[in-house]
């Protein structure tokens, strides 16, 4: 039975208006033609024969109902089963970037600090520092001497470089080197000529702690005498100056011009 004619059925079904008066006509109709056992009299019709009457009736339409009722609540064919489940998403897609490491750019040489503030050697007229050991005190129009301070004491102590100069300079650099024999540590400095005509460093360099002087450009050295001093804390006693040491490197109308030596006690 396919669905077109089960669906034809239960609308017949449940179109259907059983007539019970037609019904209890031809149960009745047929019950008379049957012969009948005993003559009954007119009247009313004998209780058995109402009673069956009724009973054949009432089978009918229970019949007919269950039919109905068969036919309506009877559940259509199953369909196939059809699966409603998602397919899985794709495990595939557009992969992300792996974020890279930070470039770290490679390691940093730490700049010269010396380089910054040191005039270059034609600038300065030298390409020396002030080195122990060895001395050249004069070059052409100029001198130096290098001297410990008489105020220097078992605590402290002043390191002086004197520049004797008969021509004016247009570049002039001066370094003091003081050997780190312990507890060395800059005080600070001072000079003879204008504080802002020079750029002045004092910083531990190598196992000594190096002060430099550098003429700024644009100005000049008059000719004369000028001292250079730095100052310095050192461990209690009396030091040894032996080690210590200056260099001066400039540029006059000679051209240029350097001058190197160390220092000898005041006293």
């Amino acid at each position: 039975m396919n669905e077109e004619l089960t669906g034809r059925l239960r609308a017949a079904a449940e179109a259907h208006q059983p007539d019970r008066a037609r019904i209890l006509a031809r149960v009745e109709r047929g019950m008379s033609d049957a012969p009948a056992r005993h003559r009954e009299s007119s009247g009313a019709r004998p209780w058995p024969r109402v009673a069956l009457a009724s009973l054949a009736t009432a089978c009918v339409l229970g019949v007919g109902g269950f039919a109905v009722a068969a036919i309506v609540q009877s559940p259509p064919p199953a369909r196939p089963d059809i699966s409603t489940t998602p397919a899985a998403p794709s495990a595939t897609g557009t992969p992300r970037p792996t974020p890279s490491a930070p470039t770290t750019g490679g390691p940093t040489t730490a700049p010269d600090r010396s380089s910054s503030t040191t005039p270059s050697p034609a600038a300065s007229g030298g390409t020396g520092s002030a080195r122990p050991g060895g001395a050249r005190v004069q070059d052409g129009s100029l001198s130096s001497a290098g001297a410990l301070g008489s105020n220097s004491n078992i605590y402290w102590a002043q390191s002086n470089i004197t520049l004797k100069t008969t021509q004016p300079l247009t570049a002039l650099t001066v370094e003091l080197r003081i050997s780190q024999t312990g507890g060395v540590q800059s005080t600070g400095t001072w000079r003879t000529l204008p504080a802002d005509d020079f750029t002045v460093t004092a910083q531990h360099e190598g196992g000594a702690l190096v002060y430099r002087w550098i003429l700024k450009p644009g100005r000049t050295v008059p000719v004369g005498q000028h001292v250079f001093a730095g100052q310095y804390n050192h461990a209690t006693g009396e030091r040894e100056a032996k080690h210590d040491g200056y260099r001066a490197d400039a540029n006059g109308p000679q051209g240029a011009l350097s001058v190197w030596g160390g220092f000898t006690p005041t006293r």
